[in-house]
């Protein structure tokens, strides 16, 4: 099991989910969000998925500023 980088999925996460990410104390991402992971990548992911230092960097810098 194996997050794809945040670049194929970020800009296809609904607003909740990425609101989730980015209010998250924790690299570690939420049922909620891995599930919509999964439907917009097709990827096996996880219960224990986290987001590497470069997956949130990228998130980051590419949220809205409404997410």
């Amino acid at each position: 099991m194996t997050l794809p980088p945040a670049r194929e999925w970020w800009s296809r996460l609904s607003p909740e989910a990425r609101r989730e990410v980015l209010d998250s104390a924790s690299p570690r991402l939420e049922e909620t969000v891995r599930e919509e992971i999964r439907e917009v990548t097709g990827a096996v992911v996880g219960m224990v998925e986290e987001l590497t230092d470069e997956d949130l960097d990228y998130v980051r810098a590419h949220a809205e500023p409404d997410d």
